[in-house]
């Protein structure tokens, strides 16, 4: 074998069963745009049963090569031909805990996005309670949006050296640090320990956001990831609407201190509670991948690995794809108005509507559920249409998964984390001069102000061009099947095919 040679063992016995009893699904390597890959036959008659793999990295011209060029299918034992690893890459299919995994990592990010939106609904309230300005409350809003932009590499980085399981105890652990903290601050003179709490969970939320693509690749088959990564995000955006709906009740907007800081330890009790519990599920149920990759695009992805690629480089490369970077703007003028007007409709509503704070949280409410009936609709859709540039509504978990297309096969956590940069820095952007709009001007010309970047993002979206790079990979031709029916029937003698995917 010649030295960066890499062998992949399929097995080709149809007698073969999967653990459920299903027949197994085997798959050839769809070759990734920067990689030959060549199907040699072994003549060796105790391997009939097997077709070997020979895969041989070759730097081409495509500008995403640098990231993974270098090092080939160096992780997964990819340098035995008999080793388990291999044996698990052969072979496609689901696994039944893909479910519990999704659902578990949505309950916390709603516990998360709980955290981020319960001083914002109430600001009124809490304004009074610590005797602070409107502004400073907002802050406790908007330091979710400051703190993910120095912290975005770091954990990218932290997400492909140690993985889903590490990422998601670390995000669950701090999500339950920063909830018990805020149970000290009951204390009017006590607010620097509130935002001490806040911080800490607006960290937990850097090891949430990049998370949901990641989890629907790694555990969802190619059919069935749109829907994953909106389930996924449906918990943050859940635990926004609950944000909006649950203070104005538990918290009312009462003069009395001590009777306000008693209301205000129901919920921070309440949340600590289920945060501590959702930890606990975490370190039981949470697992860092499937044994077998669920899709040939993922089976690919593995081999593809390369422990040395350089972060800084393959964020060159990707803003070098000028439908990423359409992408990352337009993602973050939708998602950073959503996030100004989540932090603001408390102060626009009750400056009209004084002591309307349960509906100014019902008005929230509304808007949400509206958006996860539509990011919900449309990621069952996009499993079936694959048309993600026509959507505007559920824009959250769709920009995710098109990032992933247009960029594939680089790391989901990084185009993910670009996304939710883009959306963190918009997002103060629009807080700070929508709220100046409207204390100075009043609340129309702030929602005009919004409705003129929203139209702008609007417009660029129609300029992205639907590279769908991971669906191609997931694609087997006629060509490939016959391909693979030759080979399960050649002589002994040697034979070499070329193959060509994308």
């Amino acid at each position: 074998m010649a030295p960066g040679e890499a062998v992949v063992v399929a097995n080709e016995d149809p007698n073969q069963q999967q653990s459920d009893g299903t027949p197994a699904q085997e798959s050839t390597l769809p070759e990734d745009p920067r990689v030959s890959a060549q199907l040699s036959i072994s003549a060796d008659p105790s391997n009939s049963a097997h077709l070997g793999f020979s895969i041989r990295p070759s730097i081409s011209a495509h500008p995403s090569s640098s990231a993974h060029a270098n090092t080939l299918a160096q992780s997964g034992g990819l340098a035995h031909p008999r080793s388990s690893g291999l044996e698990s890459l052969s072979v496609i299919k689901v696994s039944k805990r893909r479910w519990a995994v999704v659902l578990l990592f949505s309950c916390y990010s709603m516990c998360n996005a709980f955290q981020w939106i319960q001083y914002g609904s109430i600001n009124n309230i809490f304004k009074h309670f610590y005797g602070v300005s409107a502004f400073a409350i907002d802050w406790l809003s908007m330091c979710y949006m400051l703190t993910y932009i120095p912290l975005l590499l770091p954990v990218a980085w932290l997400l492909e050296k140690f993985g889903l399981r590490t990422i998601a105890l670390t995000g669950s652990a701090l999500n339950c640090l920063g909830a018990w903290v805020k149970l000290g601050s009951l204390k009017p003179h006590l607010f620097p320990v509130t935002v001490l709490g806040q911080v800490i969970c607006s960290v937990a939320q850097v090891f949430i956001l990049g998370m949901p693509s990641r989890i629907a690749s790694v555990w969802f088959g190619a059919n069935e990831v749109s829907t994953a990564c909106s389930i996924a995000v449906f918990g943050n955006q859940l635990g926004i609407a609950l944000g909006f709906l649950i203070p104005p009740v538990l918290v009312p907007n009462i003069q009395d201190r001590d009777k306000l800081a008693y209301h205000i330890s129901i919920m921070f009790f309440i949340i600590g509670g289920v945060a501590t519990l959702l930890c606990i599920l975490v370190i039981i149920v949470f697992k860092e991948k499937p044994k077998h990759p669920p899709s040939r695009a993922q089976s690919l992805s593995y081999a593809l690995a390369s422990p040395d690629a350089s972060y800084l480089s393959s964020i060159v490369q990707l803003f070098k794809n000028l439908n990423f970077v359409l992408l990352v703007i337009t993602y973050g003028l939708n998602a950073g108005a959503f996030y100004a007007l989540s932090t603001l409709l408390n102060r626009m509503v009750i400056l009209h509507y004084p002591g309307e704070e349960v509906n100014a949280g019902r008005i929230g409410l509304t808007i949400v559920i509206a958006g996860m009936l539509g990011a919900m609709i449309s990621g069952i859709w996009l499993d079936r249409s694959k048309t993600y540039n026509f959507f505007m509504t559920g824009y959250l978990p769709l920009g995710f998964e098109f990032a992933v297309e247009l960029t594939y096969p680089e790391s989901e956590g990084i185009s993910s984390g670009l996304l939710n940069m883009s959306a963190q820095v918009f997002g103060i952007i629009f807080t700070i001069f929508q709220g100046q709009i409207i204390d100075n001007y009043g609340t129309m010309p702030g929602n005009i102000f919004l409705c003129a970047f929203l139209t702008l993002g609007a417009a660029l979206t129609a300029f992205i061009r639907p590279d769908l790079r991971r669906q191609k990979a997931n694609k087997e031709t006629s060509g490939n099947k016959l391909q693979e029916e030759e080979s399960s029937t050649t002589s002994k003698a040697p034979t070499s095919v070329s193959e060509e995917h994308l």
